[in-house]
This record gives C-alpha cells, sequence and structure tokens, in this order.
C-alpha cells in the first residue's frame, strides 16, 4: 500500500492502493464526525486493483487543529481542488450520511467543468432538499443531548467518552459537522449524470427508503436503491457485500463521462 495524500491531494485526500494501479478511483467521503480512515475497509475490500482517495475533513486525526469548515458547499469547493491532480484518471464517488450531501456537490461541479466522475454513490442520507425531520437543531443541542442524539443511531464509540478532552473535541467537530448539514441547501435543478446508487438501512432512524429513494429526483438516468438491513450505519454489518456493490460499479466505469449540458 502506498500513500500519496500528502503530494497529489494535499491536506484533504489520504490515498491508499498499490503502486501503478490502473482501476478506477474512488473518492470516498465520510459521515459527521468522521474521519478518513472510515473507509479502511474498503481500501482493503478494493485493492489492489481501484485504489481509494478517502478525504479527510480539518478538525480531526492529522488535521486535528485545524478550523473547521461548517458548509457543505464550501466542503465540495475545496474536495473539487484537492482532486485536480487525479481528474485526467477515472474517478467515481461514495459519500456515507453527510459525505453524500459532499460528494454530490463535487460532482455536480466536476460536471460544470465538462467531465464527470462515472459513477456516484451515496448512502444513509436523503435526498437533497429533504431535511433531517428533527423538531430541533442538533448543533445547538447541549452536550448530554447531543450524544442521546448521537446514541440513537449507533455513533458513539464509548473510548470517546472516557477521556474529557477527546469528547470535548469531539462534540465540537460532530456540531460544526451538523452545522454544515442542516445548512445545506443545494441549488435547485440542476441533476447529475453518472449513475447513481443510494444504499439504504432498512431501520435507519433518520432515513427511510421512501427518502432516499428520492435522490432519483437528483439524477439525470434515475437512480438504484439497494435497502439493506441495519441502521444508519449498516456499512459495518454488510462490509462485505457493499464492497462487492462497489467493485461492480467501478468495474463498469470506462473512464470520465463528458457532459454536454448540466441541466
Amino acid at each position: 500500500m502506498t500513500s500519496v495524500g500528502a503530494v497529489a491531494g494535499g491536506r484533504w485526500i489520504r490515498s491508499s492502493g498499490a503502486a501503478g494501479a490502473r482501476g478506477t478511483r474512488l473518492v470516498a467521503l465520510p459521515h459527521a464526525g468522521g474521519s478518513a480512515s472510515a473507509f479502511r475497509f474498503l481500501s482493503n475490500a478494493l485493492a489492489p486493483e481501484f485504489p481509494v482517495l478517502a478525504v479527510q475533513y480539518p478538525g480531526r486525526q492529522d488535521r486535528f487543529h485545524e478550523p473547521l469548515v461548517t458548509d457543505v458547499h464550501e466542503l465540495a469547493d475545496h474536495v473539487v481542488e484537492a482532486l485536480e491532480p487525479y481528474l485526467e484518471e477515472p474517478l467515481a464517488l461514495f459519500g456515507h450520511s453527510m459525505g453524500a450531501s459532499i460528494a454530490f456537490e463535487t460532482v455536480r461541479r466536476l460536471e460544470r467543468r465538462g467531465v464527470g466522475p462515472s459513477a456516484l454513490i451515496v448512502s444513509s442520507r436523503t435526498a437533497p432538499g429533504i431535511g433531517l425531520g428533527l423538531p430541533h437543531t442538533v448543533h445547538e443541542l447541549g452536550d448530554a443531548e447531543l450524544l442521546a442524539e448521537l446514541a440513537a443511531f449507533g455513533a458513539v464509540d464509548p473510548r470517546i467518552t472516557q477521556d474529557e478532552e477527546l469528547l470535548r473535541h469531539t462534540l465540537d467537530v460532530i456540531r460544526g459537522d451538523y452545522r454544515a448539514v442542516e445548512g445545506y441547501r443545494p441549488v435547485p435543478g440542476t441533476r447529475v449524470h453518472c449513475p447513481v446508487s443510494v444504499l439504504v438501512g432498512d431501520r435507519d432512524p433518520r432515513v427511510s427508503p421512501a427518502q432516499a429513494a428520492a435522490w432519483q429526483d437528483w439524477s439525470a438516468r434515475g437512480v438504484d436503491l439497494r435497502v439493506f438491513e441495519g441502521g444508519h450505519f449498516f456499512l459495518e454489518d454488510h462490509a462485505e457485500a457493499v464492497a462487492a456493490l462497489v467493485r461492480t460499479a467501478l468495474g463498469r466505469a470506462p473512464g470520465p463521462v463528458p457532459v454536454a449540458t448540466a441541466g
């Protein structure tokens, strides 16, 4: 395995894969509070044929001390800039939860430039324009309420609660990410042109299969909806099946998709 993120993608990309691999590169964007390491299972499953470019948002792991970016559109702008060294190669995007919104906006930006990724895979996220459906604003909750909210869909690592400093930083990061999610408003009218796969857990308390299916309103080619048994983080229980689905999508990808119009 090689890591070239510091060279090709700057601070935003962690690249894994065999040197000289020629398969489609998968750009993976993590959930709120998540980091590039969330996609290690995909890196391992897709190696050596398909390298993974995992996005590292500010404020976590080796970017611990950097200020957070709390706007989905700004995050997508940064990702597009970080992908510049890879745009001559075939790319596909995978976004989980918050990462799905950023992946969608990244595809829109790339397609406006005339060459878009050959596939978009989104999981555990309502379609653009559909909110979380909660009676409160998550990023404004107190610590106890925020922890309860996260626990509702299995997003609390018990090890974090045992370290007060780490817990404080983690909650700050999650609040910043939720500020981005809750403030996200997609520009209406522009659909993506690449094939779109939508993955959702059948017991996700935040995303119903119907809300996931509404991604078809943002795709010029419709969507392939896959419903898995499980909750918001069903990926952990279906790692092999998800990796197989991603591998199939990448294997179909012939290269960058020319886009004549973005309407």
